[in-house]
């Protein structure tokens, strides 16, 4: 009896701690919170501690969020109707601005297309989103080919939003090629931009590594010095990457790397293939245990299987999406985010 007595005390312990912490809850392992405020409101300003991302007090955080596709092609989501929708339907934490840098439209060509990430930037701000400026190195290869662009752009934005919470530096999206290395190319371009930056803010910023910001090898083994508040990018495709890819991730923590995944989708990277749910949902144990944030590629409607939309849907970019609307991988990923899944 008093054997029982003493479990039955116990289990009131536990059940009174649990409800004495109405924020938050764990329907799934991302953390829902219940709190009524806006991610940067609940968060505040960010930094690096260690391997975490942290919220103003220092708190290790797992923001997870969204991804534009290019703004030059889909720059109409980046508005506050469909951030809002983001932030209250698909709990999102974070928007991510891809600004493509070369091709066709990209901001190498055509400078306009600043005014996309800036609409980004104000729309995070109206709707307490964070925002990741994304400097969208791909077809170009090599981040140094346009770093004069880069260092424009980036001090016009760090200028501009000195005293921002909300955003993000993603200095270089993907670098790739056999050419581009770490040491040669990367981390070179890295130390060009970053003190831009720092002369206006210490806001977090993400550095991409080399093979499409899969090789973290490279990055743990001669991190950038000197600075705070740096993360580097891991990006990966759940039907094309796997196990592998995660021990590689695993192992850049241990030796003390702090990542942001800034892109990924649950299909192959062709961005087609069909959703790969199983695999996407060993990704996201993983990412929550480690406490690595996220956003997932991407908010369009032209039809791709790791696009949020279907083909055509909301052309008029209002939010409001009905599940009708959505992708099988817009189904998935806000799941995700509601915590609706395991």
């Amino acid at each position: 009896m008093k054997k029982l007595i003493k479990q039955t005390a116990l289990f009131l312990s536990a059940l009174a701690a649990f409800l004495s912490f109405p924020s938050c809850h764990r329907a799934s392992d991302r953390i829902i919170y219940n709190d009524s405020k806006t991610p940067v409101e609940r968060f505040g300003k960010l930094s690096v501690e260690g391997t975490h991302l942290c919220d103003s007090a220092g708190n290790p955080v797992q923001l997870c969020g969204l991804s534009s596709h290019g703004l030059h092609w889909y720059g109409k989501y980046a508005n506050p109707d469909v951030l809002k929708w983001l932030r209250d339907d698909f709990n999102a934490d974070l928007w991510r601005a891809a600004m493509y840098v070369g091709g066709n439209g990209g901001y190498a060509q055509n400078r306009g297309m600043a005014s996309k990430v800036i609409e980004s930037i104000e729309a995070a701000k109206e709707t307490g989103l964070y925002v990741i400026v994304d400097w969208h190195v791909l077809p170009e290869c090599d981040p140094l080919l346009y770093v004069k662009q880069s260092e424009e752009f980036f001090e016009m934005i760090a200028s501009t939003y000195a005293d921002c919470p909300n955003i993000i530096y993603e200095i270089c999206n993907e670098p790739n090629g056999d050419k581009v290395t770490w040491e040669g190319n990367i981390k070179p371009y890295a130390e060009r931009i970053i003190p831009i930056i720092r002369k206006h803010c210490d806001n977090v910023i993400v550095v991409g590594t080399p093979c499409w910001s899969s090789d973290l090898v490279s990055a743990a083994a001669s991190p950038i010095e000197g600075q705070k508040n740096i993360m580097y990018t891991l990006h990966f495709y759940a039907g094309s990457h796997g196990k592998d890819s995660r021990n590689v991730a695993e192992n850049a923590i241990k030796n003390g790397l702090p990542i942001f995944v800034t892109e990924w989708g649950t299909t192959q990277a062709s961005g087609d293939g069909g959703v790969y749910e199983k695999e996407t949902l060993e990704w996201m144990k993983f990412l929550a245990k480690n406490k690595i944030s996220w956003a997932n590629w991407s908010v369009n409607n032209k039809g791709e299987d790791s696009g949020v939309l279907k083909y055509n849907k909301d052309r008029d970019a209002k939010g409001g999406w009905q599940e009708s609307d959505l992708q099988p991988s817009g189904i998935l990923v806000r799941k995700i985010l509601r915590g609706e899944i395991r």
